[in-house]
Formats: C-alpha cells, structure tokens, sequence
C-alpha cells in the first residue's frame, strides 16, 4: 500500500524542518481555538501531529486512488458533448474521495467547514498529488479561489461559498484569460454592469479556462465605463448557471483529465468580491501569487513522479548483461536528477514559509488594529515578509516548472525508445510537465518579476548573516564557495547597474536572477545538511554546480552576449 507521503523520504524531511510555530499560534488564535472545537490542536506539536495526519491522508488517497487511476485519466480525458463537460471517471473518483476525507477546504477557517492548515501543509498535499496526477491538481489546486473568497469577500458571500468549497459540493473556477488579454490581464474586456435594480451581470468571453466547468466562477471584468487598464477591472463571483455557456474544451498536449474551457457569460448574475477597481491591482495579483505557488508544487510532483519512473526502469533494464542503472552516463543523469529535485523541495518549502509569514502577520496586525492597540514592529516584518515572498514567489515557479521538463526529459531518455510510447507513465508525465513553465505567468513573465527584488539585493541582510556563520568540517568550503558566488553576483549586479541602461538590465535580467537563487538555495542546503548527514551530498553536488554555473551567468552579462539583441529586427527576418 504506497503513499505518496511516508514512503518520500525527502518531503518528510522538509515536513519535520519547518518551522510553522508563529504561524500556528496566529492561526490558532494562540490555541483558543480548542476552546470552541474540540478537534482543534492545544498546542504546536499538536497542530504538527495535525498537519501529518491530514498529509498521510493525502499520501494514502494519492498512492493507492489517485496514482492508479491516472493513465486511464490521460487516456479518457474531460469530454465534452452538447455543451456539458464530464470528467473522467477517475477523477469523478479521486474528488469524491477528497470530499468524503473533507480535504477540499485546506486553508480555510473551521467556521466555514475548512481545515485551517498553513498554505505550506497545503502546497504539500498538492506537490503529493500532482506526483499521482497532475491533472487532478488542477482542481484540487483551485482551492485558492475559495480562499480569495475568504479574504476578500464580505461576511455574507463567506458564509454562502466556503462550507460548500470545503465539503467539495462546488469547484472553482479563475476566468481571467481572454483572447486578446492573456499575460496582459489590463486588456481585460468582459463587461460587467449593474442592471436596474442594482445587479451586477457579466457579459463576454473568456478562454482557457482551467476547470471552467466549475461550480463557482471567480471572474475578472471591466467594470468602470471608459476604462482601458488595470484600474477599471473589478473581481466578481459567479454560479455556473443557464447564462454561463461552455463553446468548446480545448484539445490539449497534457494534463487531459482537466478541463480547458472557452466560456461565453451571456448578463450573468455576479457579486462584486471587495471594492471596485481593485480587481487586478490587489486581488487577481494575490490570486495568481497563490496560483504560482501551487504550479510550482505541480511541478515538483511531477518531476519527482518521473524520477521515480526512471530510477526503477534503470534498476530492472539490462543491457550488456548489466542493469543500465550502474552505467556512470545514466548514474550521473539519475544522480543531478536527485539533487535538482532536493534542492527545488527545498526552495519551494522556504518560499511556502515566507508566505505563510506575510500572510499570518498581515491578519495579525490587522487583528490588532482593530482591537485598538499597538501592533509594535509586526509591520515592519509583515513587510518584509511582503518583499521577499515577492520575489521567491516567481523565482520558485521559475526554477521548479523549467526543471520539470529537464528531469521528464531525461527520464524519458533514460527509457530509450520504449519511453516514447504510451504504455510508459513517463510519457504522460513529459506531456504534463510542458505546461507548467507557460500558465500561472511564463517563465519569462516570472523573471520580469523577480528582478525588481534581485537589482535591489533584498536579501542582502540575509546573506550577510549567513555568511558570518561557521558551518562544520567540508560544509565550510562550501560556505566559501557560496561566498564566492555572491561574490560573482554582486560584480555583475554592479556592471549592470553601472551601465544605466533599463534596456541592457532586462535582457540580462534570467541571469542575474539565476545567480541570486544559487546564493539563497546553496544556504537552505547547507543549514540542511548540518542536520541530517545525507544532506551534504546534496549540497556538495549543488554549490559545485551552481559555482560553475554562476561563472557562466556572469560571463554571458560581461561579454554583453546580448548586444546582439539590438539587431533582432536584421537577425530575424
């Protein structure tokens, strides 16, 4: 009986290191809770004896339900027939046993039903099971609508949205994407209006939608006549009723078991979520930070899915009258692999925390306010929570979703031939991961955020304290190696700086990027590898990369190997 939790040594790892004891106590109401519901936890191992039980939970239904049933998912697909979408009959089966172990309401307060566990826990369940299906996490995943409900929405639409989200009655869904407004959200044209008794309705079209089949549609619309940018865009709640109309499912390269929907709203009754014109300022960019995040653990599922794929066909292949696993070219491709998924987990679950840390201190100190008191410094470190999470947020999905086609690429080729055909889950598995480094935001739109916070060296201050710190025995040449790559980066941050040219500072934006997560992700692995022996391996295989790497960055923003882009209008045509 496998499971998707217990039997990863390395997410067990990472769940028995975080470090969630102020974001539990926030969450908790420093354990008052256990007052009002007796279930709730009375103290912090008790929230962590919680958070596991739900995880092996997760771990179970992934190994044994989930995973089983997803070849015949991909082969089914979402059908589409006289303007109905049906899922596949294992994913009719995998929700309706999330809903009966009532894990459709993750981060979601007990009063409306929900679990109230940590975003971190919650990104947890969903890398577990994208490793089964990653198609099932694009619905599983749209939890955050829900949760936008629950910050954004008033105590009335709460009241009538969430118990339904958590008993999973209703799914949801984001319809943001238009035809002509894709990363572009500004160049949103669905209408809404209100009617002459005040109620807002929705008209236009919306495409590719992920799961537009749901229940419950969170949709962002052009409110404000006149308008042509971000600040005429409102966010509202829909029901998928008679004026909500489904044209067309697309007809896609992966994840089959998620429906890919055009809608057409046709005056469609709607409730305005928040105020006004905040639809894409504030809501739609907390929903999409939400949405990075949890592509990001899709990611890290399904590579870590292909791994495992590739591990096992290479123990059980024999070719020359050995397993091709004890071949040193497979050994090293299963070896970076290893160390690409360990060093990605790692990010992914320090990004989860910082998260979890700007979220949980925001509600605290407004908590506090409202109370009438002094909240003290809690400002100051929500934001600074605020700015790092917003640049690990897009550095995270960045790094994790281009490295999930790498370790799909290589498992397939570790297959050969037979990795080609459809009888092998590897297959699917290089289809589902295509799609990661395009929706949520491209990996080039993710660089275009982050690089805001790496020109400003936000974690400067962090790095400075690492670097004062002693490690033990070889960890302290690898310090030293870090500190020489933070070194390399801040030569390059100063060339390109001084240059003065905008131009030239997002052309070599990937690079400088690139450079500041070798810095943050070799300390995560070093703090690591001081606790668990294993673990220096890892960082050992890392660093000496990421160093090799880091000359390279830096060579290509010296050698101005992006001058040429000037030309591009000669060189294209």
């Amino acid at each position: 009986m496998p499971n998707f939790f217990t039997d990863n040594k390395d997410i067990v790892f990472q769940f028995e290191n975080l470090d969630l004891k102020e974001i539990a106590a926030i969450m908790e109401d420093d354990y008052k809770q256990a007052e009002i519901y007796n279930y709730a936890p009375v103290d912090y191992q008790d929230a962590i004896d919680n958070y596991r039980k739900v995880l092996e939970i997760v771990g179970d239904l992934a190994g044994n339900i989930i995973a089983p049933n997803a070849p015949s998912v991909d082969e089914e697909g979402a059908v589409f027939r006289d303007g109905k979408v049906t899922y596949a009959k294992g994913t009719r089966e995998a929700l309706e046993k999330l809903g009966q172990a009532e894990l459709m309401g993750f981060t979601l307060p007990r009063r409306y039903d929900g679990l109230n566990c940590p975003t971190t826990i919650y990104v947890m369940a969903i890398e577990i099971v994208s490793r089964a299906d990653a198609s099932l996490m694009n619905i599983f995943g749209l939890q955050d609508i829900a949760e936008t409900i629950n910050k954004f929405g008033d105590a009335d639409q709460k009241a009538e949205f969430l118990p339904k989200f958590s008993s999973g009655k209703y799914t949801g869904a984001m319809a943001l994407t238009e035809p002509d407004a894709g990363s572009d959200l500004q160049a949103v044209k669905l209408h809404a209006y209100q009617d002459e008794k005040g109620q807002w309705r929705l008209r236009g079209m919306k495409r590719f939608i992920t799961n537009g089949c749901g229940d419950i549609h969170l949709v962002l619309a052009r409110s404000e006549a006149g308008t042509k940018d971000g600040r005429g865009l409102s966010m509202f709640a829909s029901y998928h009723d008679d004026t909500v109309q489904v044209r067309r499912i697309e007809n896609k390269l992966g994840i089959h078991g998620s429906p890919t929907c055009e809608l057409q709203f046709k005056d469609t009754p709607a409730q305005l979520i928040g105020k006004r014109k905040f639809g894409l300022i504030k809501y739609v960019m907390d929903l999409m930070n939400g949405a990075r995040i949890g592509v990001s653990a899709q990611a890290l599922g399904i590579a870590q899915a292909a791994y495992e794929e590739a591990v096992k066909y290479a123990r059980e292949r024999e070719q020359f009258g050995k397993a091709i696993y004890t071949i040193p070219v497979v050994t090293n491709m299963l070896i970076d692999m290893r160390v690409r998924l360990e060093s990605n987990r790692s990010l992914m679950y320090a990004t989860s925390q910082w998260v979890d840390l700007r979220d949980k201190l925001e509600e605290k100190v407004n908590h506090i306010k409202e109370e009438g008191k002094d909240p003290g410094d809690l400002p100051n470190r929500q934001k600074e929570a605020a700015k790092i999470s917003a640049l690990l947020t897009p550095m995270t999905k960045y790094i994790l979703a281009e490295d999930a086609n790498k370790i799909t690429y290589d498992s397939l080729q570790i297959h050969g031939g037979v990795g080609y055909m459809k009888e092998f889950n590897v297959e699917r598995l290089v289809r589902d991961a295509r799609i990661t480094n395009i929706y949520e935001g491209t990996s080039q739109l993710q660089i275009v955020a982050a690089i805001g916070g790496v020109l400003n060296d936000i974690l400067a201050n962090h790095f400075e304290a690492k670097e004062k710190k002693k490690y033990k025995g070889t960890l302290e040449r690898l310090a030293d190696q870090l500190k020489q790559i933070r070194q390399i980066f801040l030569d390059s941050l100063k060339y390109v700086v001084d240059k003065n040219d905008k131009y030239f500072q997002d052309v070599a934006a990937k690079e400088l990027v690139e450079l500041y997560s070798y810095i943050f992700t070799g300390y995560l692995l070093l703090d690591e590898a001081e606790k668990e022996s294993r673990k220096v391996f890892i960082a050992n295989r890392y660093i000496i990369t990421a160093m090799a790497n880091a000359r390279r960055n830096a060579e290509a923003i010296k050698n101005e190997q992006f001058s040429d882009l000037l030309h591009a209008d000669e060189i294209l045509i």
